[in-house]
């Protein structure tokens, strides 16, 4: 039976995770990377989620971008049950839910700035003209409307986190996940970065971003502190610039 995509929660929660273990084989030994997780994130909310190495946020990305399952324990991500879905179907849970930034950009050399931001409505079979008019809105939304000729070697780093951004929205998402996204950048190009995602949250837009920088987590509403596979903390922030309550 094929995954349907229309089916959402019935209130304002976008993922929840219920007793979530996540447990690796370390020769004779297991190892919790997460151990009894609850979490409820609601939608148009903005969460970083930081700790130390070893912490569990990496696993608990990694979950919660559908790149991983959980040993245990339930993840629902738009009232979607992952352990209940095929590869499958947690492709098409990805790929219609979520949208990934990376510290690393990830983007495809040999493809234009028009191209990369293009990616996932290609790989959903979009009409070209009409991939091509989101994605020069999209570019004219993050400021680059002047390079969508452009290679990603052409780029500074802020250039290229921010068609990064523009392709992670190509599918409107319902969460978008920023794993270390200024991790790469000077301290005036991440904020830069962080002013877009501050205003993408404040358009509505549901953000969790993992980060070990206590300056970009303050951009958040909720911090949530990882240690050894368990939240230590929630803390509700006042973030820096102007997001929503």
């Amino acid at each position: 039976m094929s995954l349907d995509l229309s089916q959402q929660s019935n209130n304002d929660t976008v993922i929840s995770l219920e007793q979530v273990w996540k447990t690796y084989r370390m020769g004779d030994q297991d190892v919790h990377a997460l151990a009894g997780v609850d979490l409820e994130i609601k939608r148009g909310s903005f969460w970083a989620i930081s700790g130390s190495s070893g912490s569990g946020k990496s696993t608990m990305l990694n979950l919660l971008g559908c790149l991983d399952r959980p040993t245990s324990g339930v993840y629902r991500l738009e009232g979607q049950d992952i352990a209940k879905t095929s590869d499958d179907e947690l492709s098409d849970l990805r790929l219609s839910y979520l949208g990934f930034i990376f510290q690393n950009f990830n983007l495809i050399q040999q493809l234009t700035v028009q191209e990369n931001i293009e990616l996932p409505l290609f790989y959903q079979g979009v009409d070209a003209s009409e991939a091509a008019k989101k994605s020069k809105a999209l570019a004219e939304r993050v400021g680059l409307a002047d390079r969508m000729g452009h290679r990603p070697t052409e780029l500074s780093g802020g250039q290229q986190q921010r068609v990064a951004i523009a392709r992670a929205l190509m599918n409107d998402p319902s969460v978008l996940l920023a794993d270390e996204p200024t991790g790469n950048l000077d301290t005036a190009t991440g904020d830069s970065i962080m002013e877009i995602l501050t205003e993408l949250h404040d358009q509505g837009k549901t953000i969790i971003m993992v980060t070990h920088e206590p300056e970009i987590a303050a951009h958040a509403q909720h911090e949530l502190v990882m240690r050894d596979g368990k939240i230590a903390s929630i803390t509700q922030n006042t973030p820096v610039i102007g997001a929503t309550s």
